[in-house]
């Protein structure tokens, strides 16, 4: 656990609102903070509403050899990164089985799946080493009840969610290959967070009239996610941890 100590917490996809939320959640806990999205101004912008000290970084998530450049930047600029955040995702949906196109299969797993494998693979050994190591991502209730119209989200999800399950095996295999040695217990943890649908402030100030039912506050997200910094990682790794109301 990190006992109050400044760690070094990656949120990729950070442009969003629950980036901003992620990030300014993490800085008021004490860590220092990389914020990560596509567009430089997009970026820019988010940092700077999710307060001081949040440092955005500009980075294709979805090309290996770029995550690999942005993790010598971050280690350049503060050294291992101690936790990761995955916010990146998207929807898209048909109305059938019929209709899942290409197209949108495609963006699906460039986004869930290939940028998570990338970042994964790339920080790995940094999240291994580190004392308080956590990576988490964010999936859906609808792995579990997938639908005809949103196949391609729920499969492309379901193999993010397996990937992020073998990533604690990892950090599993890691604790036990050195646990002869005297060190610590297990240190590092991967968590999967699972909503229906995130919702932030914006969103009910556009659709006043709305109720967003079984929705999850960006603000709760991002309180969990600074959370998981505080908690046992033996008690964290491997977990579904439902954020759904």
């Amino acid at each position: 656990m990190s006992a109050g100590r400044t760690l070094n917490v990656l949120v990729t996809g950070g442009s969003g609102p629950s980036g901003i939320a992620t990030a300014r959640a993490l800085r008021d806990a004490g860590h220092r903070v990389f914020t990560v999205g596509s567009d430089a101004a997009r970026i820019e912008a988010a940092a700077a509403e999710a307060g001081d000290g949040v440092t955005p970084l500009v980075c294709n998530l979805a090309s290996l050899a770029d995550v690999r450049a942005l993790r010598d930047s971050i280690a350049g600029l503060a050294g291992r990164v101690d936790g990761v955040i995955h916010l990146v995702g998207g929807w898209r949906g048909a109305k059938g089985i019929t209709d899942q196109s290409d197209d949108d299969w495609d963006f699906l797993e460039r986004n869930a799946v290939t940028t998570l494998r990338n970042v994964t693979r790339v920080f790995f050994d940094d999240l291994a080493a580190s004392d308080a190591g956590r990576f988490a991502m964010v999936s859906s209730t609808a792995v579990s009840a997938p639908t005809a119209a949103g196949a391609s989200y729920a499969a492309a999800k379901a193999a993010a969610e397996t990937w992020t399950l073998a990533v604690a095996d990892g950090f599993r295999r890691v604790h036990a290959a050195t646990a002869d040695t005297g060190a610590p217990g297990q240190d590092s943890a991967a968590v999967i967070f699972v909503v229906k649908a995130l919702v932030s402030a914006e969103m009910r100030a556009k659709s006043p009239d709305r109720k967003f039912p079984g929705f999850t506050d960006v603000a709760d997200l991002a309180a969990a996610a600074a959370g998981l910094f505080s908690a046992p990682a033996g008690d964290l790794n491997g977990q579904r941890l439902l954020l759904s109301r």
